[in-house]
């Protein structure tokens, strides 16, 4: 069973300057892309309540069905994930969409944001970087490592360590999804957004 473990950081500094530190530690760019998360509650459990998410994420011609369980621990958002790709193409997200809606589950908002990756080998780890840009929302630094749930401690460990190790600091954490800030009407700035 493997978990996310993750943490993220609102930007309160120049997205190239984090760059540069990430490839300073030997980080590998992997590229940009454009992802919209279509999320859904559940008809008779408020996922709100329960800490979980689905979604249906589409990165160009690309789709796949998330569902992210509640959060465990106080210090990193470490969750059990579930994300099998589904067909390709724009119609496909919609039809899923659909069987969704016609199975009671509702939409609740799409969050577009666009997201720079980048990858790092580290005492046997990989941890992936990925910096976005959230509309309506404002820029972070999402940092993650999948661990066994066995390894979950360790995991956490040499995530927050990373973390450290790069300058990130804890009083820049989010705990937040992107949804939670987008429907707040959150941003970087303190402003609302339209």
């Amino acid at each position: 069973m493997q978990y996310e473990v993750e943490q993220k950081f609102r930007l309160g500094e120049p997205a190239e300057s984090i760059v540069v530190r990430l490839l300073k530690f030997g980080a590998t760019a992997m590229g940009e892309v454009r992802q919209a998360d279509h999320y859904f509650n559940h008809p008779v459990r408020d996922f709100v309540t329960t800490d979980e998410a689905l979604r249906i994420r589409s990165v160009g011609d690309q789709n796949w069905l998330t569902w992210k369980g509640p959060k465990i621990g106080q210090k990193t958002k470490t969750r059990r994930e579930i994300e099998p790709a589904l067909g390709d193409g724009s119609k496909t997200a919609e039809e899923i969409g659909e069987v969704l809606t016609i199975l009671g589950f509702r939409s609740v908002a799409v969050v577009r944001k666009i997201r720079k990756q980048f990858e790092l080998e580290r005492n046997g780890r990989r941890f992936e970087f990925a910096l976005d840009s959230v509309e309506q929302v404002g820029e972070f630094l999402e940092v993650e490592v999948l661990a066994e749930k066995s390894d979950l401690e360790s995991a956490q460990d040499a995530l927050q360590s990373l973390c450290a190790e790069i300058g990130l600091e804890e009083s820049s954490i989010e705990r937040k999804s992107y949804l939670g800030l987008l429907l707040d009407g959150q941003q970087v700035d303190g402003e609302s957004g339209e």
